[in-house]
Protein backbone atom coordinates (compact mmCIF):
# COMPACT_ATOMS: atom_id res chain seq x y z
CA UNK A 1 0.00 0.00 0.00
CA UNK A 2 1.20 3.42 -1.12
CA UNK A 3 -0.69 5.36 1.01
CA UNK A 4 -2.26 5.87 4.89
CA UNK A 5 -5.45 6.86 5.56
CA UNK A 6 -6.54 8.36 8.40
CA UNK A 7 -10.50 7.94 9.01
CA UNK A 8 -12.95 9.01 11.35
CA UNK A 9 -16.05 6.54 11.52
CA UNK A 10 -16.71 6.12 7.94
CA UNK A 11 -14.84 9.20 6.54
CA UNK A 12 -11.32 9.89 5.13
CA UNK A 13 -9.79 12.69 7.21
CA UNK A 14 -6.11 12.38 5.97
CA UNK A 15 -4.56 10.94 3.56
CA UNK A 16 -0.49 10.49 3.29
CA UNK A 17 1.95 8.91 1.23
CA UNK A 18 3.79 6.34 2.99
CA UNK A 19 7.19 6.20 4.01
CA UNK A 20 9.45 2.84 4.35
CA UNK A 21 11.95 4.91 5.32
CA UNK A 22 13.30 5.18 8.62
CA UNK A 23 12.88 8.29 11.42
CA UNK A 24 10.95 10.21 7.98
CA UNK A 25 8.05 12.41 8.55
CA UNK A 26 5.86 13.28 5.64
CA UNK A 27 4.10 16.30 6.40
CA UNK A 28 0.76 17.36 4.59
CA UNK A 29 1.05 21.57 5.38
CA UNK A 30 -3.27 21.87 5.16
CA UNK A 31 -3.67 19.94 8.07
CA UNK A 32 -1.38 22.14 10.49
CA UNK A 33 -2.93 25.36 9.36
CA UNK A 34 -5.95 25.24 11.90
CA UNK A 35 -3.37 25.02 14.67
CA UNK A 36 -1.41 27.61 13.25
CA UNK A 37 -4.51 30.28 13.31
CA UNK A 38 -4.14 29.97 16.60
CA UNK A 39 -1.03 30.64 17.22
CA UNK A 40 0.34 32.26 14.49
CA UNK A 41 3.93 33.72 15.64
CA UNK A 42 4.80 29.46 14.88
CA UNK A 43 4.65 30.16 11.06
CA UNK A 44 8.34 30.87 10.94
CA UNK A 45 9.51 27.52 12.24
CA UNK A 46 6.72 25.20 11.64
CA UNK A 47 7.88 22.38 10.57
CA UNK A 48 5.14 21.13 8.37
CA UNK A 49 5.04 24.53 6.33
CA UNK A 50 9.17 24.39 5.88
CA UNK A 51 9.24 22.58 2.71
CA UNK A 52 6.16 23.97 1.34
CA UNK A 53 6.56 25.21 -2.20
CA UNK A 54 3.93 28.31 -3.08
CA UNK A 55 3.88 30.72 -5.54
CA UNK A 56 5.80 33.63 -5.36
CA UNK A 57 2.76 35.31 -4.96
CA UNK A 58 1.87 34.05 -2.09
CA UNK A 59 4.83 35.40 -0.23
CA UNK A 60 4.25 38.59 -1.79
CA UNK A 61 1.21 38.82 -0.21
CA UNK A 62 2.49 37.75 3.27
CA UNK A 63 4.85 40.48 3.12
CA UNK A 64 2.29 42.70 2.32
CA UNK A 65 -0.25 42.37 4.65
CA UNK A 66 2.70 42.38 7.65
CA UNK A 67 3.75 45.40 6.45
CA UNK A 68 0.43 46.96 6.43
CA UNK A 69 -1.20 45.12 9.35
CA UNK A 70 1.58 43.79 11.35
CA UNK A 71 0.82 40.69 13.59
CA UNK A 72 -2.94 40.90 12.18
CA UNK A 73 -1.44 40.93 8.74
CA UNK A 74 0.29 37.04 9.55
CA UNK A 75 -3.54 35.96 11.28
CA UNK A 76 -5.22 37.19 7.45
CA UNK A 77 -2.51 35.38 5.54
CA UNK A 78 -2.95 31.98 7.79
CA UNK A 79 -6.84 32.92 6.93
CA UNK A 80 -5.92 33.24 3.34
CA UNK A 81 -3.65 29.96 3.32
CA UNK A 82 -6.71 28.03 4.53
CA UNK A 83 -8.17 28.76 1.54
CA UNK A 84 -6.26 26.09 0.20
CA UNK A 85 -8.37 23.58 2.55
CA UNK A 86 -11.37 23.82 0.20
CA UNK A 87 -9.68 25.96 -3.55
CA UNK A 88 -7.18 24.90 -5.63
CA UNK A 89 -3.62 26.18 -5.38
CA UNK A 90 -4.24 27.51 -8.91
CA UNK A 91 -7.64 29.42 -7.69
CA UNK A 92 -6.43 30.83 -4.39
CA UNK A 93 -2.98 32.11 -6.46
CA UNK A 94 -5.56 34.16 -9.52
CA UNK A 95 -7.61 35.33 -6.91
CA UNK A 96 -4.67 36.90 -5.07
CA UNK A 97 -3.20 37.92 -8.08
CA UNK A 98 -6.21 39.85 -8.83
CA UNK A 99 -6.84 41.31 -5.40
CA UNK A 100 -3.39 42.71 -5.37
CA UNK A 101 -4.37 44.26 -9.00
CA UNK A 102 -7.31 45.81 -7.66
CA UNK A 103 -5.81 47.00 -4.41
CA UNK A 104 -8.17 44.90 -2.03
CA UNK A 105 -5.65 42.38 -0.20
CA UNK A 106 -7.25 40.23 2.61
CA UNK A 107 -9.02 37.13 3.13
CA UNK A 108 -12.56 38.38 2.31
CA UNK A 109 -11.27 39.90 -0.75
CA UNK A 110 -9.96 36.52 -2.12
CA UNK A 111 -12.55 34.47 -0.81
CA UNK A 112 -15.13 36.70 -2.98
CA UNK A 113 -13.08 36.86 -5.80
CA UNK A 114 -12.42 33.15 -5.71
CA UNK A 115 -16.24 32.21 -5.36
CA UNK A 116 -17.66 35.16 -8.14
CA UNK A 117 -15.22 32.69 -10.39
CA UNK A 118 -16.50 29.78 -9.87
CA UNK A 119 -20.32 30.75 -9.61
CA UNK A 120 -19.10 33.40 -12.70
CA UNK A 121 -20.59 36.72 -11.40
CA UNK A 122 -19.27 39.67 -11.27
CA UNK A 123 -16.91 40.93 -8.67
CA UNK A 124 -17.90 44.27 -6.57
CA UNK A 125 -14.47 45.14 -5.47
CA UNK A 126 -14.12 47.66 -7.89
CA UNK A 127 -13.98 50.75 -5.78
CA UNK A 128 -15.04 53.33 -8.91
CA UNK A 129 -18.32 51.86 -8.16
CA UNK A 130 -19.02 53.53 -4.99
CA UNK A 131 -17.62 57.31 -5.59
CA UNK A 132 -18.93 57.93 -2.13
CA UNK A 133 -16.11 56.08 -0.54
CA UNK A 134 -13.61 57.92 0.67
CA UNK A 135 -10.24 57.71 -1.58
CA UNK A 136 -6.85 56.72 -0.18
CA UNK A 137 -3.52 57.75 -2.22
CA UNK A 138 -0.30 56.08 -0.99
CA UNK A 139 3.15 57.77 -2.55
CA UNK A 140 6.19 56.15 -2.84
CA UNK A 141 8.82 57.40 -0.25
CA UNK A 142 12.16 58.72 -2.14
CA UNK A 143 14.94 56.84 -0.73
CA UNK A 144 17.01 60.13 -0.75
CA UNK A 145 13.99 61.39 1.95
CA UNK A 146 15.96 59.47 4.79
CA UNK A 147 19.27 61.74 4.61
CA UNK A 148 17.28 64.23 6.30
CA UNK A 149 16.33 62.06 8.82
CA UNK A 150 20.08 60.65 9.17
CA UNK A 151 21.15 64.08 9.62
CA UNK A 152 18.91 64.86 11.74
CA UNK A 153 19.62 62.03 13.81
CA UNK A 154 24.09 62.67 13.63
CA UNK A 155 23.34 66.43 15.04
CA UNK A 156 21.13 65.18 18.00
CA UNK A 157 24.19 62.55 18.35
CA UNK A 158 26.19 65.00 18.44
CA UNK A 159 24.54 67.25 20.90
CA UNK A 160 24.91 64.68 23.63
CA UNK A 161 28.60 64.01 23.08
CA UNK A 162 29.08 67.29 23.47
CA UNK A 163 27.00 69.22 25.69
Amino acid sequence: MDRVDICLGTDIIARHVRSYSREEFIYNPLHYLALLEQKPRALEQAAPLQDWLLPEVFDRLRRVLEVRMERRGRKEYIQILRLLENFSQAQVEQAIKQAMGLGTIGFDAIKHLILCAIERRPVKLDLTLYPYLPRASVKSTEPSSYLSLLVRTNQQTAKVHYD
